[in-house]
Order: structure tokens, then sequence, then C-alpha cells
């Protein structure tokens, strides 16, 4: 299965902790791919920027370390953006949304544990 995972379990799979069992299960079967969208490593920038606590860390850095471990990046691409305006408007989230989107697009099952993420229709998984 292909897994885009949303920006938190991006952060909480890093830091070893944060993850249920179902999961660090899927996020660890070998058979799975793992992705990450360029919009988490945008929303890490900003946040990280602002002095947000949970988003201490850098963003370059960060996506170095997706990329060497065997991560797979999602380029946010004009097709992207343009589905945004199909979505409903559950969320406000811009994150979040372009996520949606570009799960939808590539046909990627978007992972998240957020309640306003997975109320979107579409390839959606609740890491819960």
């Amino acid at each position: 299965m292909k897994l885009l995972l949303d920006t938190h379990l991006l952060l909480w799979a890093a830091a070893g902790r944060g993850l249920s069992p179902r999961a660090t299960a899927l996020i660890c079967d070998p058979d799975n791919s793992l992705f990450f969208s360029a919009a988490s490593i945008w929303e890490i920038a900003i946040k990280s920027s602002l002095g947000k606590p949970q988003f201490k860390l850098d963003a370059g850095v960060f996506r170095r370390e997706l990329l060497e471990n065997g991560y797979e990046e999602v380029v946010i691409t004009g097709a992207h953006a343009a589905a945004v305006s199909r979505l409903p408007d559950l969320h406000r989230d811009p994150f979040d949304r372009i996520l949606v989107a570009q799960a939808a697009v590539e046909n990627i099952t978007l992972f998240s544990a957020d309640p306003a993420v997975l109320a979107y229709p579409g390839p959606i998984q609740s890491a819960t």
C-alpha cells in the first residue's frame, strides 16, 4: 500500500512516540511504500520559524532524513492545487487540504489521526 503520512504522523514516527500500534505496524510494514508531501516540509518550516514547540526542528534536515530513510517525496503540482477547489469545505487548514488533494490526485492513501482530515472523502485511512 502507498501511504502519504500527514505532518503530525511524520513527526511522531521520527520521534518514535505518539503512534498507535496500528500506525506503527503499517509504517514498519516493508510491503508499504511511505510518502511525505512537500507541504509537510513547508508546514514544518513555517511553524518552526513561529516558535511552535512541536515543530522545533530544521525542515531541510528533516526532509533529508526522510529521504535517507526510504520515504518518497510528493511535490506540489498545479493539478494538486486545482483539486483543492473540488474539496468539500470541511476544514480550513491549507496544509491538510493540499494533502487530501494530493492523495486523491496521486491515488495514494493519506494516513492521518486528525478527525477533520478523516472526514474527507477519498483515499484516507485513520492512524488511530
